[in-house]
Order: structure tokens, then C-alpha cells, then sequence
């Protein structure tokens, strides 16, 4: 520890300030992590200066403020860190600082389009029975013959696989066949009719 101490006392001031900043980032920007992997990701608040708050970090509905505690953390990481790396090679401090401002910048930039390409995989899951209709599937549990009872079909909608309650007004439908879904019978039943 005295080893640590006698090291930052031997940095010159600017150098300080940047190593100050970037182990507190550091630590900050770990902090938010740990908590967004274990799901109690609401610690952002978005400053959109209009009166209200966001609570959430990545649940924006599609959309991220540019200024978030989040940016806010990962601005001065990057100027934090680009403080510290580029110290040995920019002699005047001047030109470190407007390099290092230019890093922080750097990984803002980079977070958001992280961010963005993140958000461009999240699906909800939720469908419209209604986008059934017409559509070609499989039947998963077979359905018995003219109403006598409700099997099951499994169709694509949106690039997820649902399964869907049928009935059919012909023969019986055996697990595997081909169908195709004619109409709503009510909010969860489809009639579906041999493909």
C-alpha cells in the first residue's frame, strides 16, 4: 500500500486527475454492470431537462438520451483512461486533455451504438392471433375430427414459434400434418382446415 501512495504522490498533478477519474469510473462503470447482469438494471436516470425521469437503463422503448448517468460514466471512463494511456506519449498537457476528451467521446459514441444493436435483437414476443389467419403451420397435438375436440398447431408469426389451440371441420389432423389456418374461432382458437 505504501508502495501505491508513494507512486501517486510521484505523478504530476494532471496525471493525477486522470487516475483519479479513471478508478472511479472504473468502479462506477462496474458498479452499473453487475447490477444490469443480475437485472436490477434501473440505475440510470435520464436528464432530458423537460421536467421528467426515466428510470430505465435499457428498456428506453428504442430510444437513449445522449445525456444519461450512463454516458455520463462512460465519458469519463474514457477520459479517465485516455488520460492515462496517452500521458507517455503527449508531452503537453493542453493536447492531453483535448485527446482525452476525445476518448471520452470515443466511448460514449461506441456505447451507443452498442446500445442500438442491442435494442435492433429485443423482441417482446407478443403477437396478434389475428396474423394467424392464412398462414401454413404444423399440427403439434393432434385435432380431432369435425369439432370433436381441440388439438394444437404450431405456427411462425414474427420469427417466434407459437402454439395455438385448433379445431377443424373435416377429418382428423395427426400430429406432423400440414395445415392451413382458415379463421379466429375466438381469442385463443383458430379453425384450421388440411394443406
Amino acid at each position: 500500500m505504501e508502495n501505491i501512495v508513494g507512486l501517486y504522490e510521484a505523478l504530476t498533478p494532471e496525471l493525477k486527475f486522470y487516475w483519479v477519474i479513471a478508478i472511479v469510473a472504473t468502479l462506477v462503470f462496474a458498479i452499473q454492470m453487475i447490477l444490469t447482469f443480475i437485472g436490477i438494471g434501473d440505475t440510470d436516470v435520464d436528464m432530458d431537462f423537460s421536467g421528467g425521469t426515466d428510470g430505465n437503463t435499457l428498456d428506453t422503448g428504442g430510444t437513449m438520451q445522449l445525456f444519461s448517468v450512463r454516458n455520463v460514466v462512460n465519458f469519463m471512463l474514457g477520459l479517465g483512461w485516455g488520460g492515462v494511456c496517452w500521458s507517455s506519449v503527449i508531452g503537453n498537457p493542453i493536447l492531453l486533455a483535448a485527446v482525452a476528451v476525445a476518448t471520452g467521446i470515443l466511448f460514449v459514441i461506441i456505447f451507443i451504438f452498442l446500445f442500438k444493436t442491442v435494442m435492433k435483437l429485443e423482441s417482446n414476443g407478443a403477437y396478434k392471433i389475428e396474423d394467424c389467419v392464412g398462414k401454413a403451420c404444423d399440427v403439434y397435438l393432434r385435432i380431432p375430427a369435425e369439432r370433436g375436440g381441440q388439438g394444437k398447431v404450431q405456427v411462425s408469426i414474427g420469427g417466434a414459434v407459437h402454439e395455438i389451440a385448433a379445431v377443424t371441420d373435416g377429418e382428423q389432423l395427426p400430429s406432423g400434418a400440414k395445415v392451413v389456418i382458415l379463421s379466429l374461432i375466438d381469442k385463443h382458437t383458430v379453425l384450421v382446415s388440411k394443406a
